[in-house]
């Protein structure tokens, strides 16, 4: 079973200059980010029901997470980190491309939210001994270069029956058409190299990375792209290109 020893860096430098040279574009919904702003929604609406379900919150009041604390790991400009704090739990926000935070602070700001966004990586926030009720580890774990380190990190930042929430892209030839192909070259929604295929994971291949980092999956659900309408929606069978998981760590 595997154990982190330390707090190794599974920063991969060339991820993080990806994404800092875009850091100015997260809040404009028609740039490099708009693929994010189309799925925000489906994104939101299964972590909602997921943080909903797991922690006994009605929705439909006022401050629904208050009192959970969350983090927001690979946070960017904030597109999640807003709409959680928004919804009353204590948000950090944390990105290892510290080009992200000021865009991030300066838009939460404007928008009347305290959020503590944080220039750092899921180990050393480890190391300094953070809990969360929940970690949403959103396209992350395709970017660093070590995805069992991290996610064992991401373990032990959770308080014992924490709930992690963590999606990716899966690796087959329909992900490399519409994920590279076709996001970067055709729509041109991302730049070229954004994405490296290799680095996808597999449905299968996350739940065992999951198990071997000691978390619990407990559900995994697919997010479709509907060219005809141009919408998101969430599907029960269809993990072919995006997809989400669930899991927790299991009470002491």
């Amino acid at each position: 079973m595997f154990r982190m020893q330390a707090a190794t860096n599974t920063v991969d430098p060339g991820e993080v200059a990806k994404f800092e040279a875009m850091a100015d574009e997260w809040w404009d919904p028609h740039g490099k980010f708009k693929p994010l702003h189309m799925l925000n929604p489906c994104r939101l609406d299964y972590i909602t029901a997921q943080i909903a379900g797991e922690f006994d919150r009605d929705l439909s009041q006022p401050n629904p997470f208050s009192g959970l604390r969350l983090l927001d790991i690979g946070c960017g400009g904030g597109l999640l980190s807003e709409p959680m704090a928004r919804l009353g739990a204590e948000v950090i926000g944390a990105d290892a491309a510290g080009g992200n935070i000021p865009v991030a602070r300066i838009h939460a700001e404007r928008s009347g939210l305290s959020i503590d966004y944080r220039n750092t990586t899921a180990e050393a926030l480890a190391e300094a001994g953070e809990q969360f009720d929940v970690i949403l580890n959103m396209e992350v774990v395709e970017h660093v270069a070590d995805p069992l380190a991290y996610l064992t990190a991401c373990h032990a930042l959770l308080k014992p029956g924490g709930l992690h929430i963590c999606s990716t892209i899966n690796r087959n030839p329909k992900s490399y058409a519409v994920a590279i192909v076709g996001a970067e070259v055709v729509m041109r929604w991302l730049p070229r190299g954004t994405h490296e295929w290799q680095k996808f994971i597999t449905p299968d291949e996350l739940y065992d990375l999951l198990r071997q980092a000691d978390l619990s999956p407990v559900d995994r659900k697919g997010f479709v792209f509907n060219p005809m309408n141009w919408s998101w929606r969430i599907s029960d069978r269809d993990l072919s290109v995006n997809y989400v998981t669930a899991s927790l760590r299991t009470p002491a």
